[in-house]
């Protein structure tokens, strides 16, 4: 049985994180990893150029049962401080839109980055690790064992396995199974940052599929002004995967078709361009197709000039908060990140240990903590791992006294 002084589980963007920052802090890592390879969610995110992290991030950028709960280590390991890194290993990055930062190259950079800052006389990396059981002993010692019969021992474990999302990629539910074996209460988790079905009369739109347009959406208390996109099975594009993470069955959502329009333009239309319909003024702001299927909807197929204040009024209105009706996601397949997790009630905001389990911890998203789009997650797995790391040294330096 191998000995160590940490066995973090997950070698994903918090797990392998968490493990070159202890490491570097003088603990020794067992890291071990179910898939043949590390960082496999890195190397596909961003369109392979992985959206690393957000200039912007913070507290206001995560959803969580516990809005405070992130503030700590979001404070304490910030954008800057992996920005840095990134540049000292010479990534060349640009940003995008809304402080989206992504690699200039491929996202193995930051795959290699990470593998590079594990120091190998401190982190050992196992990959096609098939645990067969975890467990805790009554003198406070972690074991793993695997299918093959190998195992490890350690007086702390983290769970950095992520959530269920994206399973083709070798997600699962495992990490709220180990918290509930270790009697952590879990959140219930559900698919986020994911595109919405349209059934019933809202279905008609799916024949859309292909068009998007700049929208503002809404789902709860959040909105989101950026692209929506018209599927097959119903909606996507950034502003909907936004809200979906704010959605609930049975709940609608509202589109702003056009944001940057004046409230009473139609009026206005109507006064400078009497002879001009309602289909030709939505064709100059929206795609064809988009334009006529809105206009068949609101049935105002006459010149503006022939049509009542009230009906243009009624039309601005619809326009200016569209409901839809979604009846589901598509589900962990197509979900970037999942909602829920492991209950931050059971962990410290400071050091991500278990409050009534001491040496076990959970970082990333495994953790009841999901971030927007946009490299909100990332920061999440750097802040969360870095706070883990630095909570670790200090118990082996205490243990070392």
């Amino acid at each position: 049985m191998e000995q160590h002084d940490v066995i973090i589980l997950g070698a994903g963007a918090a797990g392998l994180f968490a493990a070159g920052q202890a490491g570097q802090r003088g603990v020794r890592v067992a890291l071990l990893e179910r898939a043949e390879a590390p960082g496999k969610k890195i190397l596909i995110s961003g369109g392979g150029r992985c959206n690393f992290t957000n200039l912007g991030a913070g507290p206001g950028n995560y959803l969580s049962a516990n809005p405070h709960f992130a503030k700590s280590a979001l404070a304490r390991y910030t954008p800057a401080d992996f920005i840095a890194l990134v540049d000292r290993h010479g990534i060349a990055w640009h940003e995008k839109t809304l402080g989206q930062l992504f690699c200039d190259g491929s996202a193995r950079q930051i795959v290699a980055m990470l593998l590079d800052e594990c120091p190998p006389d401190r982190v050992t990396l196992t990959c096609g690790v098939d645990i067969a059981s975890a467990a805790r002993g009554e003198d406070g010692m972690f074991t793993i064992a695997a299918a093959d019969g190998r195992a490890w021992e350690a007086p702390a474990l983290v769970i950095a396995t992520g959530g269920p999302s994206i399973p083709k990629m070798g997600a699962s539910d495992f990490a709220y199974r180990l918290a509930r074996q270790f009697g952590l209460k879990v959140v219930e988790p559900r698919p986020a940052l994911v595109p919405l079905t349209l059934g019933g009369a809202d279905a008609l739109f799916r024949d859309l599929s292909g068009v998007a347009a700049p929208v503002l959406a809404r789902a709860g208390q959040a909105e989101f002004a950026e692209a929506a996109l018209f599927t097959h099975k119903g909606l996507s594009g950034p502003a909907i995967l936004q809200v979906s993470s704010y959605w609930r069955h049975g709940d609608e959502v509202g589109i702003t078709f056009l944001p940057e329009a004046a409230s009473d333009w139609l009026l206005e239309a109507k006064r400078d361009r009497p002879r001009a319909s309602l289909r030709t003024l939505l064709r100059e702001r929206l795609p064809d197709r988009l334009a006529d299927a809105l206009a068949d909807r609101l049935g105002l197929d006459r010149e503006l000039g022939n049509c009542g204040d009230k009906d243009l009024r009624g039309a601005q209105a619809m326009l200016a908060d569209w409901r839809f009706a979604p009846n589901g996601t598509e589900g962990y397949a197509k979900a970037e990140v999942t909602a829920g997790g492991i209950a931050t009630a059971e962990l410290s905001s400071r050091t991500m240990e278990a409050v009534k389990i001491p040496g076990l911890y959970a970082i990333g998203e495994a953790v009841d903590v999901t971030g927007w789009l946009g490299g909100y997650n990332f920061q999440w797995a750097w802040a969360s791992g870095h706070a883990c790391a630095e909570a670790l040294a200090e118990t082996l330096a205490r243990a070392r006294g």
